[in-house]
């Protein structure tokens, strides 16, 4: 009996002692909330599917390969960065996901957005399910965007990971903004950015956009006032943007005709046109997460310069 008591004894310190000389041996569980629930993980997720562009961008920024994307050519084409890992698989489109290839491929983890929400309850019979209600007109888009990266950070144990992040954002946004200033010494002109539907229809982007987000973060006030709406976004005849008669427009690529707009009087006929105050944005995701900030401001400097000049 001595020696059993001994034995247990010995063992419990040895738990102790690796324990303490190696913490990532015993690990705790992670307790996240998401946008309707509390989860609770019994290890960190690595096999981790996204069904959402946003919320691929995030887990890639966090440096882990998702394991499905839907949509992965598009994404690569009105996204581009962050890269997408060329081992991360396809999954369908981003409303219909293939949810038998899902199953088979056994995630730890799902992590989905608003357009998947009613297919929540399915998805659990595969793996946990983390929902986040990424973009809603009732809150602060760009805020909830943070909200995201750092709960999808916590759940993935890279939270100092995503705070450099977020901190390496806000250093990038401080020296774009003194770029500009120095660009456009009596002060950039209010910006309206779009991208275009037709060669006679936009989807402006206003309050609650991350385009405009990253607008006001650059200091830089908007030529047209909108409404808040869910994505930011208002649809408008082209003709509507002559009322930006001293600011500038730009305007967000891939567009397929734009040299067919380039040439319509329409668009010759609208001020900031005869201002030569226009000019195209490379390819950004106007819906994306938090990184996307980054982005935005990078992309909408780098065309902002091009007026400037």
């Amino acid at each position: 009996m001595l020696i059993l008591t001994y034995k247990k004894t010995f063992s419990l310190w040895l738990l102790l002692a690796a324990a303490l000389l190696f913490p990532c041996a015993v690990q705790a569980d992670i307790t996240i909330k998401d946008s309707q629930r509390e989860i609770t993980f019994n290890e960190t997720p690595t096999r981790v599917a996204t069904l959402s562009w946003e919320l691929a961008e995030d887990v890639i920024e966090l440096g882990v390969t998702p394991l499905v994307v839907p949509e992965i050519k598009a994404y690569q084409e009105w996204v581009a960065k962050p890269a997408m890992p060329s081992s991360t698989m396809e999954i369908g489109n981003r409303a219909e996901p293939n949810i038998e290839l899902l199953a088979q491929l056994k995630p730890d983890v799902i992590l989905i957005s608003d357009t998947l929400k009613s297919l929540r309850p399915r998805l659990e019979r595969i793996a946990p399910v983390v929902f986040f209600d990424t973009y809603r007109a009732d809150h602060n888009n760009a805020k909830q965007a943070d909200w995201t990266f750092l709960t999808i950070a916590k759940l993935l144990n890279k939270t100092d990971m995503a705070n450099k992040k977020l901190a390496e954002r806000d250093r990038v946004l401080m020296a774009l903004k003194a770029q500009l200033n120095s660009a456009f010494p009596n002060g950039v002109p209010p910006v309206t950015s779009i991208r275009f539907a037709s060669t006679t229809s936009a989807y402006v982007y206003g309050h609650n956009s991350m385009p405009q987000y990253a607008l006001d973060l650059l200091g830089i006030k908007s030529a047209l006032s909108l409404p808040t709406s869910q994505w930011g976004i208002h649809q408008q005849r082209l003709k509507k943007l002559k009322a930006v008669e001293n600011g500038i427009v730009l305007y967000f690529k891939p567009f397929y005709q734009e040299q067919k707009l380039q040439a319509s009087r329409l668009w010759q006929a609208m001020p900031f046109v005869i201002n030569k105050q226009t000019a195209s944005v490379e390819s950004t995701w106007t819906y994306g997460g938090a990184m996307s900030l980054k982005y935005l401001a990078e992309a909408l400097t780098a065309a902002l310069l091009t007026v400037a000049l």
